[in-house]
């Protein structure tokens, strides 16, 4: 295949780009009117936007987004996983009205029963007993992170390079270039060196992470069983139990990030390849659209945390916070675990998924593209390499900035929206084929274009 003419890639961005601002002059008035906002946006990852400013959301109903210019969008960003469950489902409406408008409360510091409700079905759905909340999955991870430092007496933590876990200060490390650790690229005011912290592997590698584990300071891998957020990266055959071996052998826990691996079905990774975590943190769409993250123990854990009197675990100890657990953000859970986000829709959603990608994998070999299409569930993402990645590594050195942001503000002035932060399509419960059949459409055309 000839290289792809980069000046050609150049004046169709620049093209659609134009063609974005004339489309959006509320967005871009909205953008120019936002000084008091840092970086004009409420959070200044809002700004990673391929169409030179963001478009302005007016309203949100399953798998579509009205823009304040009035251009409708089929969404396969979903909020970044945030929205999984597909924007303002009816029962989360319905359970967060009740519990807001009509019974009232939304932070009493009390417990409801609604939470109790919520453990059971994440208990049933990930088989870890013991359930606790936060309000976002990176607080999760923070204050799951404690806890398994504080029973091993270990500092460090473990994480894959090109990993994520939020703003966990432990995950953002990388191995570089000569095969050594170091703070991952642009990491924003490390309150220490990253390296004195955690240790850091190559997913997929099974001798790296040995090597690590042998120091014996190691309180706790994070990981997610399959790399997402630099593209997805699959778990080659044996790995995620050689992962389990070699912890249980150097005395370390286990914590499965399942914040987007829960789009491989109703338990997550965990539930669909029968792993055994010691603890399971998770947040986004469990709460369809409301904020909430949660922490799942198991009983061994549990109750070693629980036989220690030295531990502050109901005050200032750095484990809580005001909001978690709230009513609303309980009650909005409880109706997304049971009434939206079921085995029958995660079953919809994967088939709707499988489409996705075969269609997607059937234009780029049409068009004679060395790229790759790899699937989790209701989750697909295509990559500018063949074979997919192996490694996070890997997976950030085949990144293509200029043709990812070019495939992107195409499909935006079509109507098609993917996660801005790679090529990455996720599917909703009412998520449909003739949806999938729009982006193939375009991104087609896309191809074509660019071709020449």
């Amino acid at each position: 295949m000839p290289e792809i003419d980069r000046g050609r890639l150049r004046t169709l961005t620049d093209r659609e780009r134009v063609r974005f601002a004339e489309r959006h002059p509320r967005s871009a008035a909205a953008y120019a009117n936002a000084g008091h906002l840092f970086g004009r946006v409420p959070m200044t990852w809002m700004n990673k936007t391929a169409a030179g400013f963001p478009v302005y959301a007016d309203r949100a109903r399953g798998a579509r987004i009205t823009d304040v210019d009035g251009h409708e969008y089929v969404d396969f960003c979903l909020g970044d996983t945030a929205a999984m469950a597909g924007h303002s489902p009816a029962p989360v409406v319905a359970a967060v009205t009740r519990r807001f408008g009509e019974l009232g409360g939304a932070s009493v510091m009390l417990p409801t029963e609604d939470a109790a409700a919520v453990g059971e079905e994440l208990a049933r759905r990930f088989g870890l007993p013991l359930w606790s909340f936060a309000l976002t999955a990176t607080d999760a991870n923070r204050w799951a992170i404690r806890l398994l430092r504080a029973v091993t007496g270990r500092p460090r933590i473990l994480v894959n390079s090109y990993c994520y876990h939020g703003s966990v200060d432990e995950s953002l490390i990388v191995v570089g270039p000569d095969g050594r650790p170091r703070s991952r690229e642009g990491n924003v005011g490390a309150p220490t060196d990253v390296t004195s912290t955690s240790r850091v592997a190559e997913f997929n590698d099974l001798a790296g992470l040995e090597r690590e584990l042998a120091y014996g300071d190691v309180a706790a891998v994070l990981m997610e069983p399959a790399l997402t957020n630099i593209g997805i990266v699959l778990p080659e055959p044996g790995y995620l139990d050689g992962v389990r071996e070699l912890t249980r052998r150097y005395g370390t826990y286990l914590i499965n990030d399942e914040t987007h691996t829960f789009s491989a079905g109703p338990g997550g990774a965990t539930a669909a390849w029968a792993l055994s975590p010691d603890v399971v943190t998770i947040g986004k769409a469990i709460g369809g659209g409301v904020p909430v993250g949660a922490y799942g123990l198991s009983a061994e854990l549990a109750g070693r945390l629980g036989g220690r009197t030295d531990l502050d675990l109901v005050d200032m100890g750095g484990v809580g916070g005001t909001l978690a657990g709230n009513p609303v953000s309980m009650a909005a859970t409880r109706a997304t675990l049971e009434e939206v986000l079921t085995e029958a829709a995660f079953a919809g959603m994967a088939e709707v998924a499988a489409g996705f990608a075969d269609g997607v994998r059937a234009i780029i070999e049409r068009h004679a593209l060395p790229w790759s299409v790899s699937r989790l569930g209701a989750r697909v993402e295509y990559r500018f390499a063949d074979p997919a990645p192996r490694t996070g590594t890997e997976s950030a050195a085949c990144a293509d900035a200029e043709l990812e942001d070019f495939l992107h503000v195409y499909l935006l002035n079509r109507g098609v929206l993917l996660t801005p932060f790679h090529n990455m399509a996720l599917m909703c419960p009412e998520t449909t084929a003739a949806d999938v059949a729009r982006h193939h459409e375009i991104f087609d055309a896309a191809l074509t274009e660019l071709r020449g």
